[in-house]
This record gives structure tokens, C-alpha cells and sequence, in this order.
């Protein structure tokens, strides 16, 4: 694992700008906030060489409860290199104000040099071999899969859903897509990826914080990472990044929880789709809502036009049954409102062109090593899990933000099985909202 912290520096344009360090920006912008005088003159009064008496003058308040000041120090871009797919979602799951982005499972390395070892996992050492094992052989049925649609894809180019007048370049690349999309069910949750995240230094104290609280040990080396290149930009608010008792509480608190449902559900079987959707719009007596939901959709021309506030101040909460943890990555990372998942196998998903049966052996074998993690209140469970593995998913928001989600994940080049479950939410919406239907810009997920 590798943490890189990213400087960013003013364009040429805006050379003759101030030049601040992030917790000089929250000191000056504290200041600011605290003062009738102007920008200049606070600045006038700040050694741009030498800042940390201003800096320690006013960031000494974050220790008072004053949190907000650390969110006045900008975006602070981190990479992360070498992280199990399963961090890169734990982290984008906690850091909820973040900016960022994750590898694509169509462009990193699909094989056992790709997983951490087992020790850097927490891995009971009993198990390291069968997990070795089990990983060795869910590459190989990724490898084998991927070939043969791929195969069928230029064997039987109908089966791609290329757009008129493709040219070869794009007939290879969605070829490709086509056969890769389908196969990933079977890689490792394990399976090493690289995220970048930009946030301010407060959020990453909570997020170091909620890592270094955590009872996986490849979390808490993140953590470590992390705070040791983020002292280098914001060190006195990363004071604040240190294990805490109520994050550590929780989050076995969670665990106990995850422990108890994965056992009483564990499946290798799949599981048929169930979607639950609740709507309320109910408003204050003192602050009704007088606009109808259709004039809060009519006007907009595509996903990223204003929407009225009566679809603003409507709550949504949406819930999937089944979700694969190949499309949890991706919806886990819609920031709005609360996500939750106990991140357990429930069934497992395979699309309708791969023989569940010629793999029912594989699959068997990883259900058995999930129970005997689970069975032992093991934290390293989740590492056994597959993209293909299938668990309920919550995510509670507002109706807008609800919509600009399912017309993304329906729309041009959206993942097939993204399509199917937003549509199918979507679907369940129509039925306390049917008004806003036809406002609604669903898609049919074309290309492939």
C-alpha cells in the first residue's frame, strides 16, 4: 500500500494571487468570518513566509468544537495505491464529502499477484491456504469466462448492442466490455485496486479517524499511511485523526450485526430481485409545499438541470434485496443522504450468459469459507466475498437526488445490471408519484 499526497499549485493565470497553505486558508477564512474588516487587511497582517503564529492563533478553536474551521482548507487530493477493493469501498463509504475515484475492473490486473497476503488481512492462519486457494480458483473462472464471451461477442456480434455505424475501434472496445462486465463476478472482493480522493482537512480526520477505528488491520495501516502525508499539509488538524472510542464501538457493533444476518441468509444460490421504495413528502403546517412535482421536473433539459423544490424537500428511501457487490462500488459512491449494507452474501449473481452450474463447485467452496469466518467472528469475512456476491443495500436521500441517480445509471453506457435495479426502483417510485413519470428521463443503458 502506498499513500501520495497531491500539492496543488495556482495556474500561471493566477500567479499573482495570495498564496496560502490549507491551514493558513482556514486561519485567514476564520478570521474573515470573525472580523468587519476586509480580505487585504487580514492578510496584511499574516507573515506569508512564516504563518503558523496565525495559524496557531486561530486553528486552537477546532480543539473547542469549532469543526467547521477545518473545513475551510480546501480540497486536499490524496491517492491510494494497493488497497483491497474492499477498503476502497469502506472508504468511500465513510468519507461522504468527498470528490474521488476508484480503478475500473476493466483496466487492473486480474490475478492472485493482485491480492495483499493474507496476514496483512487479519486472515485467521488456519484459513490462509484455503482463501489462497479459493482466490487462485475465482481468477481462473474469471479467465475462462472473459474468453469464451468474448468469443461469443465476436462470434455473435448481435448479442453487443453496438450503435449504428460503429467503427472497428468502438466494435472492439464495447466487444470487450461486453465480455469483461460479465466476467467480474467472479474477482475477489480482495483483489488490490488504487482510489484518489480530494476533501478538506476535516473530513480526513474523520476518515483517518474512522480507519485507524476499525478492527481490520489493513484499515488501520491506511490510516497510518495517510495520516503520516497529510501532516505534511495540515498537521495540526490531524491531531483530530486518532482512534476513537465511539467509532471502535460502532464499528463492532456493526460487525456483531453483519455476523448474525450473513450466517442466517448465507447462500451461493441466486437471488431473485425484491426492490422497496418509500416516499414521504409530508411538510410542516407552518411551511407547506405549494409546488406540484411535475412543475419541479418539467423544465429541466437533462440530469444536471435545477430541479423545483417540491422534489427537494421529498425523502426517498430506496433498498435492493440482492445488490452484487460488483454494482454496491458504484452506487456506494452516490454521496447524498445515508448508505447502509451489512456486506454479506445472501445469494450470488451471474448474468444470464454464464452456466451457473459449471461453476456450482467454486461457489459451494466459497460459501463454506464465508460460514467458517462468520462462524468465528472473523473481521476479515468480507475479503472471502466476490463481486458476484449478493447483499441488501439502503440508501435513503431526496427525491431529486434520487432521480438524478436513477436516470444516470439507466442512461448512455450504464452497466446492464445498474439499469435493471434502478429501473425497477424507479418503477416503485412511479407508484407514490405516478405524476412525474413522463419528466422522467429513463434510459435503456445503450451502448453496452
Amino acid at each position: 500500500m502506498n499513500v501520495t499526497g497531491l500539492a496543488i499549485v495556482p495556474p500561471p493565470d493566477a500567479s499573482a494571487m495570495p498564496r496560502v497553505t490549507p491551514e493558513l486558508l482556514a486561519s485567514v477564512l476564520a478570521r474573515y468570518s470573525r472580523s468587519n474588516d476586509g480580505l487585504q487587511a487580514i492578510l496584511a497582517k499574516v507573515d506569508l513566509d512564516d504563518p503558523d503564529a496565525s495559524i496557531d492563533r486561530i486553528l486552537r478553536f477546532v480543539d473547542y468544537g469549532h469543526a467547521s474551521i477545518g473545513g475551510l482548507t480546501g480540497g486536499i487530493a490524496m491517492a491510494v495505491d494497493d488497497v483491497s477493493m474492499w477498503l476502497a469501498y469502506k472508504m468511500f463509504e465513510i468519507a461522504q464529502m468527498a470528490d474521488g475515484q476508484e480503478s475500473s475492473t476493466r483496466y487492473i490486473t486480474m490475478s492472485s499477484t493482485n491480492l495483499p497476503q493474507p496476514d496483512e488481512i487479519g486472515l485467521p492462519p488456519e484459513l490462509a491456504d484455503e482463501w489462497t486457494g479459493l482466490m487462485a480458483a475465482s481468477f481462473e473462472a474469471y479467465t475462462e469466462e472473459y474468453r469464451r464471451l468474448d468469443r461469443l461477442a465476436e462470434e455473435n456480434p448481435d448479442v453487443v448492442r453496438y450503435p449504428e455505424d460503429s467503427k472497428p475501434a468502438l466494435i472492439r472496445r464495447l466487444r470487450k466490455n461486453f465480455a469483461l462486465d460479465r466476467a467480474r463476478y467472479f474477482v475477489p472482493f480482495a483483489t488490490r485496486t488504487n482510489l484518489a480522493l480530494v476533501m478538506s482537512s476535516r473530513m480526513w480526520a474523520e476518515t483517518v479517524k474512522h480507519l485507524d477505528s476499525l478492527p481490520q488491520p489493513e484499515a488501520r495501516r491506511a490510516a497510518e499511511l495517510l495520516r503520516n502525508e497529510l501532516e505534511k499539509i495540515s498537521p495540526r488538524l490531524m491531531r483530530h485523526s486518532r482512534r476513537d472510542t465511539s467509532f471502535a464501538a460502532q464499528a463492532e457493533a456493526d460487525l456483531e450485526y453483519s455476523f448474525e444476518t450473513g450466517l442466517a441468509g448465507l447462500s451461493p444460490d441466486h437471488l431473485s430481485d425484491q426492490v422497496w421504495v418509500k416516499t414521504d413528502a409530508d411538510a410542516p403546517p407552518f411551511l407547506p409545499e405549494t409546488q406540484s412535482t411535475v412543475n419541479a421536473l418539467r423544465d429541466r433539459t437533462n440530469r444536471y438541470s435545477r430541479v423545483g423544490r417540491a422534489l427537494r424537500r421529498m425523502r426517498v428511501t430506496f433498498a435492493w434485496n440482492n445488490l452484487a457487490v460488483a454494482e454496491l462500488r458504484d452506487l456506494n459512491r452516490h454521496r447524498t443522504g445515508h448508505r447502509f449494507t451489512p456486506l454479506v452474501q445472501h445469494g450470488f449473481y451471474l448474468p444470464p450468459e454464464i452456466d451457473a452450474a459449471r461453476h456450482r463447485q467454486l461457489l459451494e467452496r466459497q460459501t463454506n469459507l464465508l460460514k467458517r469466518l462468520l462462524e468465528m467472528g472473523s473481521p476479515a469475512y468480507p475479503y472471502a466475498l466476490l463481486l458476484g456476491s449478493q447483499t441488501p443495500f439502503e440508501h435513503s436521500t431526496q427525491a431529486d437526488k434520487f432521480v438524478y441517480e436513477a436516470e444516470l445509471r439507466t442512461g448512455m453506457g450504464a452497466h446492464f445490471r445498474y439499469a435493471e435495479h434502478l429501473g425497477a426502483a424507479l418503477r416503485e417510485f412511479y407508484k407514490s408519484v405516478p405524476e412525474v413519470q413522463p419528466w422522467v428521463q429513463e434510459g435503456k443503458a445503450e451502448p453496452e
